[in-house]
C-alpha cells in the first residue's frame, strides 16, 4: 500500500483532476469517496495503513462537500482508536471563484486533523503576487494552509488552470518530501 493517500471528493471532475495532479507529485494513491459519501471497499485500510493522508474536497456554500462531510464523520471510528494518531496530513480544496470561502474549508481539514492527534503539511510556497505574475504561474491564489485552486463555474476539466495543476504538482512533491522525512 502507498505511504500517501489522497482521500478526495469530487463533484463535478474539477477536484479530482486536482487529486491526480497532488498524487503525480506525491507517488501518492487516490482514494475517492463516491457520490453517497461512501469510500470504496478497502478504503479504510489504505487509511490506516497509510502515512499520510492527504484531504481533499470542493468547496461548497463556504464548506466541504456533504459526501466530504459524511466521511468525516464516519472517521469518528478511527478518531476514538486514535489510529490516525501522528499521521501527516494535508489537504486542498477546489471552487469556482478565486476565494470562494476556501479558507473555511481548509480550516475544516486542519481541524479534522488536529482532532485526530495528526500532524499538518502546509503548501510551504510562496505566493505569486506580484503584478507580472498571472493565473498560471505557481500559487498564484496564494495557498499556505493548504492548496487552494479555482475553477470557473462554466469550465470543463480540460479546461482548469494550468497553473493550479502545477501549484497541485509542487503540493504533491511537498507532501512527498515530508512523508520521506517525517514518517
Amino acid at each position: 500500500m502507498s505511504k500517501i493517500v489522497i482521500v478526495f471528493h469530487s463533484g463535478y471532475g474539477h477536484t479530482r483532476k486536482i487529486a491526480e495532479a497532488v498524487a503525480e507529485g506525491s507517488q501518492g494513491e487516490l482514494l475517492a469517496i463516491d457520490a453517497e459519501g461512501n469510500l470504496p471497499e478497502g478504503g479504510w485500510d489504505k487509511l490506516a495503513a497509510a502515512a499520510t493522508i492527504v484531504f481533499g474536497s470542493p468547496t461548497y456554500m463556504g464548506m466541504v462537500s456533504w459526501q466530504f462531510k459524511k466521511f468525516a464523520d464516519a472517521s469518528s471510528k478511527p478518531w476514538y482508536t486514535r489510529a490516525w494518531k501522528d499521521k501527516l496530513a494535508a489537504g486542498f480544496t477546489n471552487s469556482a471563484t478565486l476565494n470562494g470561502d476556501k479558507g473555511s474549508t481548509l480550516q475544516y481539514l486542519v481541524t479534522l486533523a488536529q482532532q485526530h492527534g495528526m500532524y499538518w503539511v502546509g503548501t510551504g510556497m510562496l505566493p505569486s503576487n506580484a503584478k507580472s505574475h498571472t493565473r498560471n504561474d505557481v500559487n498564484n491564489l496564494g495557498g499556505s494552509i493548504g492548496l487552494i485552486t479555482a475553477t470557473p463555474s462554466d469550465a470543463s476539466v480540460d479546461e482548469m488552470i494550468a497553473g493550479d495543476l502545477a501549484t497541485a504538482r509542487e503540493f504533491g512533491k511537498r507532501v512527498h518530501e515530508a512523508t520521506a522525512r517525517f514518517a
